[in-house]
């Protein structure tokens, strides 16, 4: 069964330094969805702890499997618009609307 559209909860605004969790989930795909978050149109890179991620300087953590993008500490740099697409191979892959973000 193809992913129907996504919910995303990305907050409007956060405080510099502080925590935040992004989320996206949809239910009807089977196979279950795997998540892709996006900043200004760019895929996040997943962080898998390796000196690639490292040296990018990533501030967050992307499960695609659940669908978080957690940031340890925001900083004004993760201001952006952010959304989330689902995809698991069957069908059109679908993104949430855009959400802004300003830290």
């Amino acid at each position: 069964v193809a992913p129907t559209t996504p919910v995303c909860e990305v907050p409007s605004s956060a405080m510099t330094g502080t925590v935040v969790e992004m989320s996206c989930r949809e239910t009807e795909g089977s196979p279950p969805s795997e998540y892709q978050w996006y900043k200004n149109g760019v895929a996040l890179l997943e962080k898998t702890g390796t000196g690639s991620a490292r040296a990018a300087n990533i501030s967050y953590t992307m499960n695609k499997k659940s669908g978080t993008l957690l940031f340890n500490t925001v900083t004004k740099n993760d201001t952006g618009e952010y959304f989330c697409e689902a995809s698991n191979g069957i069908g059109l892959s679908q993104k949430c609307s855009v959400k802004r973000m300003q830290v």
